[in-house]
């Protein structure tokens, strides 16, 4: 089917004209943000009361301004950091949600959408666009809301899997040629290196990795050319996976689960990862209420999922969302892939953090979480934790035997203070 469809593109001021006061508008994230849309959006004057969800977007977020609170409500999902000080300064919101269970707040109707924008590739021959770099939420917003509007973007990459959207869905759009905003890795550190040799070792061939974006999962994902039949089933992934692809450690040849594919929800990275995607077979994109459900992470062999912290306790309650009541991200994948990880054979779950904060001040492994800290995974999920001091599996191990383990991988200045505060309470031995 061939369709002459740029004649349908209007400009952005008349695509958005369909958002009306009082209503809830999704916004599509990370490097498929519709950055004209929401331009266009924030232009105009004359809307009040409208809730916006979205997870992280990548660019400005004109919308949480200061003096825009009675028009625009942000409500993040998982935040980034244009809407971080919004957030703490109570001009925009912020729901602690698995990321799996995002789409079924669309689905059921629990957050009722009336408008959806989103950005897309071009239409093909058969009058399909897709989603892109992301599908996460994206799908199941694309088949709630009311009303879709679209960026349609010469330069968004075509992926397969679970993310068409035909263009006939599409109610007003306009027609872009700009590249997509990029998130380009800084220079790995010293601590990164160690905690990525670390985690490295506890890589074993025939693996399936899950892993974030940072300086820790690009350090592991640097050190791992040399493993064999990787695969790759993640929520997000970026361009340190090509390398892999490139360098053979990558074959997806033993998954359980779109074997001979990486299964991803959405991806983050520059050009060249784009470039790896479009029209790739071996890379499908799915909704994150699939790849990120348990019951389908756990049928793949090995997953060791390898996800960030921000404080852990000498319990082993993990904090990742937050600095004591401040959020900075949110609950993400990381209890999805956590747990499925656990219920992996010969999975293994991950915590990863630098044993020191605030330029080297402050411990990461605490005694107790700061006040208002989330608890993302609990201490009942938590297995391995690593440190640039060493790698410890929790699971299994009494109240007592967790905290000499995460002491023994604390910063050594921390340490004896930590061990008289477990004895207050544990009657830890002060030995050692």
């Amino acid at each position: 089917m061939k369709t002459d469809w740029k004649s349908r593109a209007v400009s952005a001021a008349d695509a958005v004209a369909a958002v009306r006061s009082g209503t809830n508008v999704f916004i599509h994230g990370a490097c498929a943000t519709p950055a004209p849309l929401i331009d266009a959006l924030c232009a105009r004057r004359d809307l009040a009361d409208v809730r916006l969800y979205h997870l992280h977007t990548a660019g400005p977020a004109p919308f949480a301004d200061a003096g825009r609170e009675k028009e625009f409500r942000s409500v993040s999902l998982f935040t980034g950091a244009p809407l971080r000080k919004p957030v703490a300064d109570g001009r925009a919101d912020f729901v602690p949600i698995f990321l799996s269970d995002i789409p079924g707040l669309f689905a059921s109707r629990a957050v009722p959408l009336d408008v959806a924008l989103i950005q897309v590739s071009p239409p093909d021959a058969h009058g399909f666009c897709s989603l892109g770099t992301s599908c996460d939420a994206a799908h199941a917003a694309v088949e709630a809301a009311r009303v879709v509007i679209a960026e349609i973007n010469a330069q968004m990459p075509r992926t397969h899997g679970n993310n068409l959207v035909p263009l006939g869905r599409i109610h007003a759009f306009v027609a872009t040629d700009r590249p997509l905003l990029e998130h380009r890795s800084g220079p790995e550190s010293p601590v990164e290196a160690r905690i990525g040799e670390l985690i490295a070792d506890l890589v074993e061939d025939g693996s399936t990795l899950q892993m974030g974006i940072g300086g820790i999962p690009d350090a592991v994902l640097a050190r791992l050319k040399n493993k064999h039949d990787l695969g790759i089933h993640s929520e997000m992934f970026s361009d340190r996976v090509v390398d892999l692809v490139e360098a053979g450690a990558v074959t997806n040849r033993l998954k359980a689960v779109g074997q001979d594919r990486i299964i991803t929800s959405f991806i983050n990275g520059t050009r060249r990862l784009f470039d790896f995607v479009n029209d790739n077979p071996q890379v499908a994109f799915y909704p994150c209420d699939w790849t990120n459900d348990t019951a389908v992470i756990r049928k793949n062999p090995k997953v060791v999922a390898i996800n960030s912290a921000i404080q852990i306790d000498l319990s082993g309650q993990v904090c990742a969302d937050s600095i004591g009541h401040e959020v900075f991200s949110g609950i993400g994948g990381q209890m999805d892939f956590i747990r499925g990880a656990a219920l992996s054979r010969g999975g293994k779950p991950i915590i990863a953090l630098p044993s020191r904060a605030a330029g080297g001040k402050v411990s990461r492994i605490v005694m107790q979480l700061n006040p208002g800290a989330g608890v993302v995974t609990t201490r009942g999920h938590v297995h391995w934790v690593v440190t640039e001091y060493g790698a410890v599996n929790l699971h299994g191990k009494s109240l007592r035997e967790r905290g000499e383990a995460l002491i023994s991988i604390a910063y050594p200045d921390f340490r004896a203070e930590l061990r008289r505060e477990l004895n207050q309470i544990r009657h830890f031995s002060l030995a050692g």
